[in-house]
């Protein structure tokens, strides 16, 4: 599917997105695609031919991937950029559209939903965040949630509050009373040049993640930690980069 239209870059991410392009998948953090897309295969009981959202699909590295199990995608992500370069590697299982995952249109149609590796859930906050607008993660969970059919599972990774804080580094500033992680860095594209840039990324502890799922309308089956690349079962601890939720949207008349 086609991109975004209008030219207007409105999110902070899309100029980090439009400087990285390619580079992207150069970063360490996409190594492990491949564990991550089989352990979820397994935990939302995806089989060939069924349906997943991929919300904050990047350039589309999960969603190639499961579309080469013959799962039918459709990845969404705010960068123009982005879902150019997840077009260009063509795939009949896999389409992409560029939106706003805090105002998906889509009810009840797909198998599964994912947001892995704060592609828009954990992104949402930032210089462009009005207050008006209330939680922005908030929205983006319950329209993951809405975008479910009843019985199906959603998945998402989040940053945990308890690792950023416990690793803190010389060049990021946590706010306590947001629970968003502000930094500094640099970032290469596929010509090695470096653009200094901010970053803000929510983070969330277990039971923050909890209480958005129920507001979502949403059941909590477990929640992991776990790191990039190595979605491993674990109870949640203090020395993992992320948790990964993993819940489900109740049928129609099951108690919540």
């Amino acid at each position: 599917m086609g991109g975004c239209q209008s030219v207007k870059k409105e999110h902070w991410f899309e100029e980090i997105a439009e400087h990285l392009g390619p580079a992207y998948l150069r970063y360490s953090f996409t190594y492990g695609t491949t564990q991550e897309v089989e352990t979820l295969m397994r935990i939302l009981a995806l089989n060939p031919g069924d349906s997943l959202l991929d919300v904050g699909c990047g350039p589309g590295r999960h969603a190639h991937e499961f579309a080469s199990r013959g799962i039918k995608v459709t990845g969404l992500d705010i960068s123009d950029d982005f879902i150019h370069l997840a077009n260009q590697k063509s795939s009949e299982n896999a389409s992409f559209v560029c939106g706003d995952a805090r105002d998906m249109p889509y009810v009840e149609e797909f198998d599964a939903v994912i947001s892995l590796c704060q592609g828009a859930f954990g992104l949402a906050g930032g210089p462009t965040l009005q207050k008006s607008e209330g939680d922005p993660d908030g929205a983006i969970l319950s329209c993951m949630s809405r975008a479910l059919k009843p019985g199906k599972k959603l998945a998402l990774s989040a940053f945990s509050s308890y690792f950023q804080i416990r690793y803190l580094n010389e060049n990021s500033t946590f706010d306590v009373g947001t629970g968003i992680n502000h930094e500094t860095t640099s970032v290469k594209n596929e010509a090695g040049e470096s653009m200094e840039t901010e970053l803000w990324t929510s983070c969330f502890t277990p039971r923050e993640l909890r209480l958005l799922a129920t507001i979502a309308g949403l059941e909590v089956e477990e929640i992991w930690s776990v790191d990039p690349g190595d979605y491993t079962k674990r109870v949640p601890d203090l020395d993992h980069a992320e948790y990964l939720l993993i819940a489900h949207r109740p049928n129609n008349g099951e108690k919540k």
